[in-house]
């Protein structure tokens, strides 16, 4: 199991994810107005793991620039249609990863990831690569499935999955590991919050700003 067989996975299940319906819509509805909070107009934003486009969608007309990226080219040619239907201003989508976003980019006032961090093989290196894209005191926003949180059947279970190509690579952490990896990759943590509707979902929206 590689980068690349993650990419495919994301492209075979591309239409499917981009047909199925928000869990909870609510919390997603709070976990974006949260995040328009904390941008300003003039921002260059990054997202990574961008799927389909919907999130950027819904930000990118309230900031100056906002680069969507996913890994799989499936997922970004879904969100170009959307792109076609819809232009914004400042938008565009690509596919890459976290390392594949150079200095030519320039450095970014904001980088989300939403549903992201979980996914990725080596998160003490991508954290590190986010560090490094970021301008002085940018925010790093990511909202991140904790698998270690949560009933521990489901970490069972993903192994399994994965064994049938029915599940990508998922990391397994609990929230204050998350925290602590962000914390060591040079950003202090400015809030901690839960958007879930109801109760906790165990997916930590966590603000970081850059030190």
């Amino acid at each position: 199991m590689s980068t690349a067989s993650d990419a495919r996975f994301w492209d075979r299940t591309s239409s499917k994810y981009a047909a199925g319906k928000i869990a909870d819509q609510a919390g997603y509805e709070r976990t974006l107005e949260r995040t328009l909070s904390l941008l300003k107009p003039t921002d260059r934003v990054l997202e990574l793991g961008s799927g389909t486009g919907t999130t950027a969608m819904r930000l990118a007309g309230s900031v100056q620039t906002y680069l969507a990226t996913d890994i799989s080219r499936q997922m970004i040619a879904i969100a170009e249609e959307k792109y076609a239907a819809e232009p914004i201003s400042g938008l565009a989508f690509r596919t890459a990863t976290a390392e594949m976003i150079t200095s030519e980019d320039g450095s970014f006032n904001a980088i989300l990831g939403f549903n992201y961090l979980h996914l990725v093989r080596d998160l003490p290196g991508t954290l590190r690569q986010i560090h490094a894209l970021l301008a002085a005191d940018g925010l790093f926003v990511s909202k991140t499935p904790c698998v270690g949180d949560m009933n521990p059947l489901i970490q069972l279970v993903l192994p399994i999955m994965r064994g049938f190509g029915l599940a990508p690579y998922a990391g397994v952490f609990k929230t204050r590991d998350l925290n602590k990896l962000i914390s060591a990759a040079g950003f202090d943590i400015v809030a901690t919050e839960n958007h879930a509707t109801k109760g906790d979902d165990n997916r930590p929206y966590i603000i970081a700003r850059k030190r």
